[in-house]
C-alpha cells in the first residue's frame, strides 16, 4: 500500500460498531431531495416537468442522480414546487451532534444519592436518536454515605478516577481503585457499598434506549 492509499484508508478504532453509510453524491442527493418535494405535492412527473418546462426524460434523469442540473433547471424546478432553490441542497450537509462542556461547567443533578456525599455533574448528553448517553463525573464526599440501591434501564460505565471503593452489581462486589473500570448491566441494584478511600471519583456514562 502507498503513503496516498493509507492516509486515504479510513483508521481502524477497533470497535465492533458498523461503518456509516456513503454519503450520496451532490447529484443523488438533489434528485431524492427533489423526488420527495414532487410526491409531498402528489404531483407526477409530467406534472412537474411541465411546469418547470423541461422534458420528463430529464426530470427523471435528475431524479435518479444520473445528470448534473444546471442553475437554470434548478430555478425552474424550484418555482415548479414552490421553494427555495437552497432547499434542494439542505440534505447534501452531514450534520452531526456534538455536546461540548469546558472544565468544571458540567450541569449539577440532583437525584437520589446527593443528600449522602454523592454529587453528580453532567458533562454532556444526546442531542437526538434513540439512543440516549449520560456521562456524569460522580464525586463522593469525605461524608459520603454507602448506597447500593441504584437501579435503571439500560447499560452503565464506571471509570475509577480517585479514591477507592468496593462496588456492588447483584450479588458481585469489585475492589475498584484508578483506573478500573466496571460494565453493566444497570436494570440490576448497584451502587457503592464499602468507601475504603475518600473523597473519590469516577466517571459513569448511562446509556440507554428513550421512550417511544
Amino acid at each position: 500500500m502507498t503513503d496516498d492509499q493509507t492516509k486515504a484508508a479510513p483508521l481502524a478504532t477497533g470497535s465492533a460498531a458498523p461503518p456509516t453509510a456513503g454519503a450520496p453524491s451532490l447529484e443523488a442527493a438533489i434528485g431524492l431531495t427533489i423526488r420527495s418535494l414532487r410526491k409531498q405535492r402528489d404531483m407526477t412527473g409530467a406534472e412537474l416537468a411541465g411546469l418547470a418546462g423541461i422534458s420528463v426524460g430529464m426530470l427523471s434523469k435528475i431524479e435518479n442522480g444520473g445528470i448534473s442540473p444546471s442553475l437554470s433547471t434548478l430555478a425552474a424546478l424550484a418555482g415548479a414546487l414552490g421553494v427555495p432553490i437552497a432547499d434542494f441542497f439542505a440534505e447534501t450537509e452531514h450534520r452531526g451532534d456534538c455536546s461540548y462542556v469546558p472544565a468544571g461547567k458540567g450541569v449539577t443533578i440532583d437525584r437520589r444519592g446527593t443528600k449522602a456525599g454523592h454529587r453528580y455533574e453532567l458533562l454532556g448528553h444526546a442531542l437526538r436518536g434513540v439512543v440516549s448517553a449520560e456521562p456524569y463525573l460522580i464525586t463522593l464526599a469525605p461524608d459520603a454515605e454507602a448506597y447500593t440501591q441504584f437501579r435503571h434501564a439500560g447499560v452503565e460505565f464506571i471509570h475509577m478516577l480517585t479514591g477507592r471503593v468496593a462496588y456492588r452489581h447483584g450479588d458481585r462486589v469489585y475492589d475498584l481503585s484508578p483506573g478500573d473500570s466496571l460494565l453493566f448491566d444497570s436494570a440490576v441494584r448497584h451502587g457503592p457499598e464499602e468507601l475504603t478511600e475518600l473523597p473519590a471519583t469516577y466517571l459513569s456514562v448511562i446509556i440507554y434506549r428513550r421512550e417511544e
